[in-house]
């Protein structure tokens, strides 16, 4: 029998990882947790451990190789004995085996792998393997798509000739360009993410207006600024609307006791990543402020470690900071919703005293967003815990 390694799940937007090392080589004795890898991403570094003990039987994805998360990254025969001789992959008569990365390289230049040699372990056909037998003059022709509209076989159409008296039109001169170039690794994983939680969910977005005028006061006289006071307010809100605090694989709905706090962070240019605040019920506003405040530091100096970016079961974004007042967030999957907070501003508002008078005053005001899953949810649930949230906020002991 064997057991798969594969590459770990990692945060939302992380959905490839580079082999960066291997610990053990093929044939050795391996116990179950014991750590197998070293794999780096563009937002964290961690280690590979065996999920079971055996003998490594076959490294399928080479050191320097990015593959997708999910990608089988080695084999452990998990019916070897430690003492047992191990037979090695070039004496074993199976058929041979390629990474994901040599096997899309063979696909986009039609290449057969039966016919390069291969330089890794046990005659292993690597990245290497593959551009050098290009370089020295592949027999390759480019692949047609089955769709394509050219046939080598046909003849061109004639060309038409321009009416009498009429000026062909010269083509338009195209746009200068400033630049150009593919998508960095993290754009890419972002929006490999984001474009799978559309197609995943059902995504639908509840908007409510929220008085923020205590909340004004109160974080001032705290020191801090309003993310950590609508954290917690939310974690309160949750605690009464626990299945918003939840998240929906499949047809499995899962709803938590604790409220572990996804908190979007921004790394520039770099993307984002959503650290995790496991339990954060426990947590005060200055505990919450405190706790935003490090994880956003090690998520910008890259130290952030690979539990600490993934089993959230809410997620809070907060675009507001940057001036924007309203949005449409993207569902952190799996989780069935997600809460965006936008910008306070002053705007004249309609207040209600205790003798119900109208009068329009200056107040602090917000847009709470908040996008949820009609799977898992519906609109009713959806307004009445915005609409709570609003309602605590506004009543924000000062």
């Amino acid at each position: 029998m064997t057991t798969e390694i594969t590459m770990p799940q990692m945060g939302v937007s992380v959905v490839e990882g580079t082999v960066v090392e291997w610990k053990k080589q093929v044939g050795d004795w391996v116990e179950a947790d014991e750590v197998i890898a070293a794999i780096s991403t563009d937002k964290i570094d961690t280690d590979v451990e065996a999920p079971a003990a055996g003998r490594l039987q076959e490294i399928v994805v080479g050191v320097g190789e990015t593959v997708d998360v999910g990608t089988v990254l080695a084999l452990i025969a998990t019916d070897a004995k430690p003492g047992e001789a191990h037979q090695s992959e070039s004496e074993s008569k199976g058929p041979r085996r390629y990474s994901p990365v040599v096997m899309r390289m063979a696909a986009e230049h039609n290449l057969d792998l039966e016919q390069i040699e291969g330089t890794g372990r046990g005659g292993r056909v690597r990245k290497q393997d593959v551009l050098a037998y290009m370089e020295n003059g592949a027999p390759a022709e480019p692949p047609m798509h089955i769709e394509s509209p050219y046939r080598p076989d046909e003849p061109a159409a004639p060309k038409k000739r321009a009416p009498r008296f009429t000026r062909p039109e010269e083509p338009a001169a195209a746009p200068a360009a400033a630049g150009s170039g593919p998508l960095s690794r993290m754009r890419q994983s972002i929006g490999r993410a984001m474009v799978e939680s559309l197609q995943t969910a059902a995504t639908c977005t509840t908007i409510v207006e929220a008085d923020m005028t205590r909340v004004e006061a109160a974080r001032k006289a705290l020191g801090v600024t309003y993310l950590p006071i609508i954290a917690r307010a939310t974690i309160e809100t949750l605690r009464d609307f626990p299945t918003l605090n939840a998240t929906l694989e499949g047809e499995t709905f899962t709803t938590y006791e604790g409220v572990h706090l996804g908190v979007a962070v921004s790394l520039g240019e770099g993307g984002l990543i959503v650290p995790v605040i496991r339990d954060a019920q426990e947590l005060s506003v200055e505990g919450l402020a405190g706790r935003i405040k490090e994880l956003a530091k090690r998520a910008r100096d890259n130290a952030l470690t690979a539990d600490e970016v993934r089993g959230g079961s809410f997620t809070i974004t907060n675009p507001g900071g940057f001036g924007s007042i309203i949005a449409t967030p993207v569902i952190n999957q799996p989780q069935v919703a997600i809460l965006d907070t936008e910008a306070v501003v002053k705007r004249p508002v309609v207040v209600t005293d205790e003798l119900g008078g109208d009068s329009i005053a200056i107040r602090h005001m917000t847009y709470l967003c908040m996008s949820w899953d009609h799977r898992a949810l519906d609109g009713a649930l959806a307004a009445r815990f915005l609409r709570a949230l609003a309602d605590r906020l506004e009543a924000w002991p000062v």
